[in-house]
């Protein structure tokens, strides 16, 4: 009996219907990169506020002031009070009420000096020209509540966590598109009730589950794309991450043009509704269906996948060879009980970590530095698209490993070198950092496919799923520890990306090379990869012959 690397290289490895199949899902990468870096523009810190006096609503109602008046009264006292004062954090130490004058409402204090008003810590009752612009205004993640705002980042990278878990071993026990449908219906609904959230807890539960929904959208469609077309065809997946780029590159666009946060999270969350209609155009896995031992089903679907590339499968195809390996629910002692396959485990899960940490790090990094953040977040996207065209021009020429190895590398010295570049050398140390975004983009795309090519199909998507979610763990340290450190020295963190870049760059020449080998069926077949070239993976040997294929 054939295997399915024949069938699919008869019916057509990547024709018309691949095509397809990869334009669609690759439509996925737009929608998730709006709500990877949504906070950026989510979170805006408002321009103008401050902490209303308790009475002065009364009051300024009862006086006929203008919200400008009142600011006036409230603010100009203050700041002659102490001019190092954060005036948006403090207020004066009284309350107004009934018998305080229109005119002077400081009277009370008689003619004690402006420096002598009693000041105190404001906790509540900001007061916003624009209320409802950002989440910051909305929730009052201002002053010392500020740390509440990288928690929401944080809390979705947590729901990207659960997600890579949870349906990740979903989509290896109950199949990829099922799952895929059930994310893209989950993170519309989240993203709907995040936008109408009545209070800040409400944000955070919902924020929380759109993410693990997100992250079942994201990883199952690379998946699906990988397994339906061959193996010289597998660097599409890069491909799809310059689609995760043009959403990097649009997010800006949407929110300079939308007036309000609701908007934004509208505009980002309900294009996921669009790709319920996959249903109807996007099969099951044809490989999938193989280790779940239906037979009948792959090879309808590869037929019909034969029909639209214009192939035709011969009678010879009747059936499709099933792994001998035994078919089980995937745990993570399957994916270190082997040394090869322990050894790609741990090095990809430090990997996948490395990459998330430094990316989001480097994204966040530009509203620490200032200047536009629309045109600065626009640049730091196109920025990325170089950096997918570098993979596909190198990738199937020498290999994964070595390009993987260098843009990590990369990465760590030009962020080494940006950290001690003096502040006078603007467009010199824009360069360099630029150089470190794009080998950091170019190692965060290279894993994603090399996680892909080093498991077997009854655990590749678990296996991807769980490798990644280093990647949601780097995303929730990453704020915290790039304002934290920030604060000790701006350039900090650089230093500490640097070292995490340099050693991911050491230890992935211990991978296996993977470069024009099918992928993997069985834990054996995985095992029999080499770490020094990737022969050994084309002698592998026909599960159910003695013949080398």
């Amino acid at each position: 009996m054939p295997s399915f690397d024949e069938v699919l290289k008869e019916a057509g490895e990547f024709g018309r219907f691949q095509k397809r199949v990869f334009f669609l899902l690759c439509q996925t990468g737009i929608t998730f990169s709006f709500l990877f870096a949504s906070v950026v523009f989510l979170g805006l810190a408002p321009e103008n506020y401050w902490c209303r006096i308790p009475g002065a609503a009364e009051l300024s109602e009862r006086c006929g002031w203008t919200l400008e008046e009142e600011r006036n009264f409230t603010v100009l006292p203050l700041r002659l009070a102490n001019e190092s004062s954060s005036r948006e954090c403090e207020r004066l130490d009284m309350a107004w009420d009934t018998s305080t004058s229109c005119a002077n409402p400081l009277s009370l204090y008689g003619n004690r000096s402006a420096g002598s008003l009693p000041l105190t810590a404001c906790h509540d009752n900001w007061v916003y020209e624009e209320p409802h612009s950002s989440v910051v205004s909305e929730y009052n993640l201002v002053c010392g509540n500020a740390w509440m705002l990288d928690l929401t980042q944080a809390i979705l990278n947590l729901g990207f966590l659960a997600g890579a878990f949870t349906l990740g071993y979903a989509a290896d026990r109950y199949g990829r598109i099922l799952i895929y449908l059930l994310s893209c219906l989950g993170v519309g609904i989240c993203g709907i009730i995040v936008a109408f959230a009545p209070n800040f807890t409400v944000f955070l539960i919902f924020r929380f589950l759109q993410g693990v929904f997100g992250k079942g959208t994201w990883m199952t469609c690379y998946v699906i794309v990988t397994e339906i077309v061959g193996s010289d065809q597998r660097i599409l997946g890069i491909v799809i991450q310059i689609f995760f780029t043009l959403g990097i590159m649009i997010l800006p666009g949407i929110s300079y043009w939308v007036p309000n946060w609701q908007g934004i999270q509208l505009a980002i969350s309900l294009p996921n509704f669009l790709f319920l209609l996959y249903y109807w155009a996007v099969p099951e896995s044809p490989r999938w269906l193989l280790t779940r031992r239906k037979r009948e089903k792959a090879l309808k679907i590869m037929r019909d996948i034969a029909k639209h590339n214009g192939k035709y499968l011969s009678p010879h195809y009747s059936e499709i060879t099933v792994s001998n390996e035994e078919v089980s629910n995937p745990s993570f002692l399957d994916l270190v009980r082997t040394t090869q396959m322990r050894r790609n485990t741990l090095i990809l899960m430090y990997a996948w970590f490395t990459s998330a940490l430094i990316y989001q790090g480097l994204v966040m990094r530009l509203g620490i530095v200032g200047g536009n953040l629309y045109l600065d977040f626009f640049i730091s996207g196109a920025v990325e698209l170089p950096a997918a065209l570098l993979i596909l021009v190198t990738i199937d020429r020498i290999g994964r490993r070595l390009p993987f190895a260098i843009s990590n590398i990369v990465a760590g010295i030009a962020c080494l070198i940006t950290a001690f570049l003096p502040d006078d050398l603007p467009w010199f140390k824009t360069t360099v950092a630029t150089l470190g975004r794009l080998g950091i983009t170019m190692a965060f795309e290279i894993v994603y496919l090399v996680n892909t090519e080093l498991y077997p199909t009854t655990l590749r998507n678990f296996g991807v799923s769980l490798c990644s979610s280093l990647c949601d763990l780097g995303g929730i340290i990453a704020p915290f520890l790039l304002f934290r450190l920030a604060a000790i020295w701006l350039e900090l963190p650089l230093i500490i990306f640097s070292i995490l870049a340099v050693v991911c760059g050491l230890l992935v020449l211990l991978l296996p090379e993977t470069k024009g080998i099918s992928l993997p069926e069985t834990v054996e077949d995985v095992e029999q990869l080499s770490s020094h070239d990737g022969k050994c993976g084309k002698k592998r040997k026909h599960r159910d012959t003695n013949t080398y294929i």
